[in-house]
């Protein structure tokens, strides 16, 4: 699996303006750069995003292993409803818009916290497995706890969880324990909504569709979603730190991913992009050598000085 892959939640929606046709282009561009992984889920754009990959797959001759996560589509989003049948339905119309007959790997959608201490729902899971829906199963979690209790069931094969500069707690317990049982590592949200891209500004606008102008508190869904769920402010200052560890020629962005792959429990980083330039850039963060030990330990200082008080102990 590319160690740098795709997250395709930008090019169905929820990131504000996006055009097919140059969504397009940045998946090509992800599978020119050596990208065989896609991260889409069903709720992307109420399956526009699942689309656009199939087409992807339909043009290109490269083996690309593509991720999907149902769950969020709920209305009430409860524990109760990962159930037999609503997973059924929400497989079903996964492999319509992916055109295919088996899903390569299913996620749950970061379902609510209870979920994760319901057996029935992962036997439901292990049914679709034998049925021949979907070959291998995992889940999106928001918090630390969620991952593992996840990786108690044996046939979790992967965990998606935020880290990145921002978010540090997951390698405190859940790495050694997923390395343990060889479940992957799915870093999720990498750049921390684009912060960590070092492009943001205190004066940057975002439209009215963009997930980082309407829930920056959690109005929509988990506030660690957006920005990692640090202040806007405090992460900007964070940001202009980071900044003076990049060696020179260097991008933020780059650094950033890099930094997450120091990690040997991590499978791979699934940065967004909605143009091929980000694409290319996220990508170009493989070829950078390994981060030395003074720019950890900057990163971490950081960590410590403005970012761990505001999130360390809620995800």
């Amino acid at each position: 699996m590319s160690e740098v892959s795709f997250g395709a939640w930008a090019i169905g929606g929820g990131w504000g303006t996006v055009k097919d046709d140059e969504s397009s282009a940045a998946l090509r561009q992800a599978v020119d750069c050596g990208v065989n992984f896609i991260d889409t889920a069903d709720v992307y754009g109420m399956g526009h995003s699942e689309r656009l990959v199939a087409e992807l797959k339909h043009e290109r001759k490269e083996e690309i292993v593509v991720a999907t996560k149902a769950g969020r589509r709920l209305d009430p989003h409860t524990a109760g409803g990962y159930n037999a049948r609503n997973l059924t339905a929400f497989v079903e119309d996964s492999l319509r818009n992916l055109s295919t007959g088996c899903l390569d790997l299913l996620q749950l959608h970061c379902p609510p916290t209870d979920g994760y201490y319901m057996p029935e729902v992962f036997g439901a899971l292990d049914d679709l497995v034998a049925a021949g829906k979907i070959r291998f199963y995992g889940v999106s979690v928001e918090r630390v706890e969620e991952a593992l209790k996840a990786i108690e069931f044996p046939n979790v094969q992967t965990v998606q969880i935020i880290y990145n500069c921002f978010r540090h707690r997951p390698a405190e317990l859940f790495f050694p324990e997923a390395k343990r049982r060889r479940v992957g590592v799915l870093a999720r949200v990498p750049l921390a909504s684009g912060l960590l891209t070092g492009k943001l500004r205190p004066d940057s606008s975002f439209e009215a569709d963009d997930h980082r102008n309407f829930n920056r508190h959690g109005e929509a869904f988990d506030a660690g979603e957006t920005f990692s769920g640090v202040d806007y402010g405090v992460a900007l200052q964070a940001v202009e730190e980071l900044r003076q560890l990049a060696p020179p020629g260097c991008s933020l962005a780059k650094l950033a991913l890099r930094w997450i792959l120091m990690f040997d429990a991590v499978t791979c980083a699934i940065p967004g992009g909605k143009r091929p330039a980000q694409v290319a850039e996220n990508c170009a963060a493989s070829d950078l050598p390994p981060l030395s030990p003074e720019i950890m330990a900057g990163v971490a200082s950081v960590y410590e000085s403005w970012i761990r008080p505001l999130v360390h102990q809620r995800w």
